[in-house]
């Protein structure tokens, strides 16, 4: 009995469900658009639409940023026709996975001696947050890291900051250097006068407490500020 070949199919002949997953067999995960990998995520799409459409449809009302898709909820995300609970988790539990590696990517900072290397190792861990967040790195005479403390986290347009908690968590770690960071959901890293206040008030306290503030870093999307660069510290 002769064997029958097997003909193997173009991507064009695959089901559409299945061509995100023939083309990255094919030419690689770095040929796929972002719709194309995150289709391969959910699976499936909708009778009217494939997976890919779909999350083209998601990726626009997100700007096709996938730091805006990474910010939506469960919630939101469901209410999308063809995104269950399931697809859903699924979106948020990938936006986590590349939120760690990112921190990774930049936990072995030896020492903080200017704006950029804080920005690079705070970036990942607030640049999807969908609410402000405050943060202070702690650091011993030589500006290595002794450990990192949340301080507050707050609404969409600020969050109130105990700047006693601050001090406390700096004598108590024995720092001597300390950096103030927080995030502008809002995208925009220009400092509000709140923010001038705060750095004001803490750089008083860490003075009277013979504890230098380095910096303080506002974080953005389109960047970020840092009031040590602009000569306000």
């Amino acid at each position: 009995m002769t064997d029958v070949p097997v003909q193997k199919l173009s991507i064009k002949e695959w089901a559409e469900e299945d061509r995100p997953r023939e083309k990255l067999m094919e030419r690689g995960e770095e040929a796929l658009t972002n719709a194309e990998l995150l289709a391969i995520l959910i699976g499936s799409g909708t009778p009217k639409k494939s997976a890919v459409e779909l999350m083209q449809e998601v990726l626009r009302t997100c700007d096709n940023k996938l730091s805006r898709l990474s910010r939506m909820s469960v919630k939101e995300l469901m209410e999308f026709n063809g995104i269950g609970e399931a697809k859903a988790i699924t979106l948020k539990a990938a936006a986590e996975i590349g939120r760690r590696r990112a921190v990774e990517n930049v936990s072995d900072v030896e020492r903080f001696t200017d704006s950029t290397q804080i920005y690079a190792y705070m970036l990942p861990m607030m640049r999807d947050l969908p609410h402000e967040e405050c943060w202070v790195l702690l650091l011993n005479n030589n500006a290595r890291l002794i450990k990192k403390v949340r301080i507050s986290s707050g609404g969409l347009t600020n969050t109130l900051v105990d700047v006693r908690m601050i001090m406390k968590e700096a004598i108590l770690a024995d720092a001597t250097l300390i950096a103030l960071v927080h995030n502008h959901p809002s995208g925009s890293a220009r400092p509000s006068n709140d923010d001038h206040r705060l750095t004001d008030a803490v750089n008083k306290a860490a003075q009277a407490m013979n504890i230098k503030l380095i910096d303080h870093v506002v974080v953005a999307e389109e960047g970020y500020y840092s009031y040590c660069d602009e000569g306000r510290l």
